[in-house]
């Protein structure tokens, strides 16, 4: 097993799931869409300002990196209630900080040491090409229906209304669809500069092996 990826993603079917709610969640969510459109918006521009930071530095300024990361934190939360996994129907808090009680969490630690600069760093972006490729037939943006998570949740949410309950195969599936995909967006973004794996972390929880353990969401329901 290879070591933790700096971006940690979790969730959990949070049990007992309306079999007929997650056809009315994306019109729930549109206060967080409207929020969360601004609040993207400041994330290209601090990325951008970021960037010009680590060109000559080689760091991260802390506070631009703990907004951007709150910025994924709460999409994910968002996503996993209305738009990608459907794990929850709890509605989401409006706020970029952690909620550890919340069944949809995303954790990035902020890196200590200096990263790349100058020259190098443009041609290592450029590198992720590859990446951002296959992350936007993956997941598209917010796990949209067009992407392969989006046909897999639709599937997940048929089997829901059925009477079947959510399929813990295709969650596993779906959540590493997600994985993969906020991994990727936190390279575009230049949170880090670890690569991203060409695979997929299938779970509710990060993978496990000689890393420590992971978040505490508490048990994740069969």
């Amino acid at each position: 097993m290879t070591d933790r990826h700096p971006l940690q993603l979790e969730a959990r079917i949070d049990e007992p799931l309306s079999r007929w709610l997650w056809l009315v969640k994306w019109f729930l969510a549109l206060p967080h869409v409207f929020v969360l459109v601004f609040l993207w918006i400041a994330y290209l521009g601090v990325t951008l300002a970021a960037f010009f930071v680590r060109l000559f530095t080689g760091r991260y300024p802390r506070g631009m990196f703990n907004f951007n990361v709150g910025v994924l934190r709460w999409s994910w939360r968002v996503s996993a209630y209305a738009f990608g996994p459907l794990s929850t129907d709890r509605y989401p808090p409006f706020t970029l900080a952690d909620v550890p009680d919340y069944p949809a969490r995303l954790q990035m630690a902020y890196p200590e040491t200096r990263g790349r600069r100058g020259l190098p760093l443009i041609g290592w972006w450029l590198l992720g090409i590859p990446q951002f490729v296959i992350a936007g037939l993956l997941v598209g943006g917010w796990g949209a229906h067009a992407s392969v998570a989006g046909v897999m949740v639709l599937v997940a949410m048929v089997l829901l209304a059925a009477g079947r309950g959510y399929h813990r195969g295709l969650f596993d599936l779906i959540m590493g669809f997600h994985r993969w995909g906020l991994r990727t967006t936190a390279y575009a973004s230049l949170l880090t500069d670890v690569y991203p794996p060409f695979r997929l972390d299938q779970g509710g929880a990060e993978p496990t092996g000689h890393e420590p353990p992971a978040m505490p969401l508490g048990s994740a329901t069969a």
